[in-house]
């Protein structure tokens, strides 16, 4: 065999991509329960098998290496059993926010280039819309998902018929570990979303740090609530448990009662939240009355938690040792983590550089800065994206000088721990001076009747941008403009005092948790001319 063979060979068992972490789980445990999905509870050999007759009946239907399959879905198996299946045959899967309308959904599947749409029925009116806008598109797989047991309609495949193939080996594909696997799109809560594209070489650096960071282990059982279109609930949580041999719970969302009273009934010991749904299952009226004994680990992610409400969590959950994974889609996405330990000694903290990841904070100039001094926070890592899909200018600009650019602003302290600041973007300039929108937002958290609240700057022809609070206030409470204001003038230089306060029943989230402040400018930007 000449040399070339030899290399092919060699690569081969050297393998370790995406789609070889399952098999390898089925490999170890079986038998061990690794989907729970409604009534359905599924060990790791039959989940694996599963994932094959999906990947060969995809194979049959023309999907190859290189192909890009979107998946419009919430939570459920079948999403499951599409992304791993897609993993196996190297073709990249292209999750959506299923929250997206027809307009934004038709941007998605034309920049990536998708030439296949896996949906559940719900969506599938927006779907359809979407293959409307692109005329004459080259998505030629249609499948469909019975989330609401309504029949495939026309031109659609019910993939439920795909777990139907004879086949359950393993597909004969060879992913390189750097050919794309995944093109994850940004949350979109500012600009039009970009594709952060994934190998699996770059997410199994990110499942080594959240495995080791996060302190996860095989006996973990865990529920998943939070959208699996989304890289934190996706790449931090379920895989790394399927990569461990843990058992995972899906749940098709993060209704608190329902998250409560899974945690209960599956003796469930691990659980992620972004801090807005932590809040929510906190002001649930029946919290206390519901066994939360199993937890024992708990993390936050996408903001900062107040630090009110961290102080609340440790009050009422003692047994649970919270961890802040701190990082974005780019970097697939864990960055930086404060440890269970550190959360009362360091609040606020993003914490410190994750297993594999260097993180510094520069200026303008792409220099370091010193202890304290605000900059922009920059990475290097295996972790990091290939490239924004189709995008080489903004590529070039976000890894410039040879380090990943967050947006971020951020502070370093003398120990090593990162303190986000806000987003460039969210960095208030009234009347000369910045004001850190979570700065404000802290203080806010520490009121007595103030349960949820957002600050942005709205157009003001004095000051250029006004500091304005959105809140949302704790049932039974009606505290006045002039209460909230007196608060923050007890703690806030004055130019960070919000000059508005409005009170609303709940603020516009994506169904990560992260709150949308690019809508809370839109919807309030009237104050300022009312005033």
């Amino acid at each position: 065999m000449d040399a070339e063979g030899t290399g092919q060979l060699v690569a081969s068992a050297r393998s370790q991509a995406l789609g070889d972490l399952l098999r390898r789980s089925a490999a170890r445990v079986p038998d061990k329960i690794a989907l729970v999905w409604r009534e359905r509870r599924e060990s790791y050999a039959d989940l694996d098998a599963a994932v094959n007759r999906v990947a060969h009946s995809l194979a049959d239907r023309g999907v190859t290496q290189g192909d890009r399959i979107a998946i419009y879905s919430h939570n459920c198996r079948e999403f499951v059993l599409a992304y791993f299946a897609l993993a196996r045959l190297g073709a990249i899967s292209v999750p959506i926010n299923f929250m997206l309308t027809a307009d934004e959904v038709a941007f998605i599947l034309e920049h990536s280039g998708a030439v296949g749409l896996v949906t559940e029925d719900g969506l599938a009116g927006e779907a359809e819309a979407a293959v409307k806008q692109l005329g004459d598109s080259e998505i030629r797989l249609f499948g469909w998902i019975g989330l609401s047991g309504l029949p495939a309609a026309a031109g659609w495949e019910d993939v439920s018929a795909w777990e139907h193939h004879a086949d359950t080996s393993a597909p004969e594909v060879f992913v390189g570990d750097d050919d794309p696997i995944q093109i994850m799109y940004t949350s979109g809560t500012e600009s039009r979303p970009k594709g952060a594209t994934l190998s699996s070489r770059g997410l199994i650096a990110q499942y080594t740090s959240a495995v080791v960071d996060g302190r996860m282990s095989a006996d973990d059982i865990e529920v998943h609530a939070l959208p699996l279109y989304h890289c934190a609930q996706l790449h931090c949580f379920l895989t790394p448990d399927l990569w461990l041999g843990a058992t995972s719970i899906l749940l098709p969302g993060p209704d608190p009662a329902t998250v409560l009273r899974t945690i209960e009934t599956e003796r469930a010991t691990k659980l992620f939240c972004p801090p807005t749904v932590w809040v929510s299952l906190l002001r649930h009226p029946d919290f206390d009355s519901f066994d939360l004994s199993s937890l024992r680990k708990g993390y936050y992610g996408a903001s900062i938690m107040p630090v009110e409400v961290l102080i609340e969590l440790s009050e009422r959950l003692p047994g649970v040792g919270l961890t802040n994974f701190y990082g974005q889609t780019e970097l697939a996405p864990l960055a930086t983590v404060l440890a269970p330990e550190d959360q009362l000694t360091k609040p606020g903290s993003a914490g410190r550089p994750a297993l594999n990841v260097e993180t510094r904070v520069v200026d303008d100039d792409d220099v370091p800065v010193g202890v304290g001094v605000v900059g922009e926070i920059v990475h290097r890592s295996p972790q990091a994206m290939l490239c924004y899909w189709n995008d080489p200018a903004k590529t070039a600009e976000t890894f410039r000088g040879g380090w990943f650019h967050s947006g971020d602003l951020g502070v370093m302290d003398a120990d090593g721990y990162l303190s986000v600041v806000d987003r460039k973007k969210d960095m208030i300039k009234s009347g000369g001076e910045n004001v850190a929108s979570r700065e404000v937002e802290e203080v806010l958290y520490e009121h007595p009747d103030v349960s949820e609240a957002a600050v942005v700057g709205i157009p003001h022809p004095h000051w250029i941008e006004a500091v304005t609070a959105i809140v949302v206030t704790r049932d039974g409470t009606d505290p006045a403009v002039a209460d909230i204001i007196t608060h923050c003038k007890q703690r806030l230089a004055g130019y960070k005092v919000p000059k508005y306060v409005t009170f609303v029943a709940a603020l516009p989230k994506n169904p990560s948790g992260k709150i949308l402040k690019r809508e809370l400018r839109t919807a309030h930007a009237h104050l300022a001319a009312e005033a």
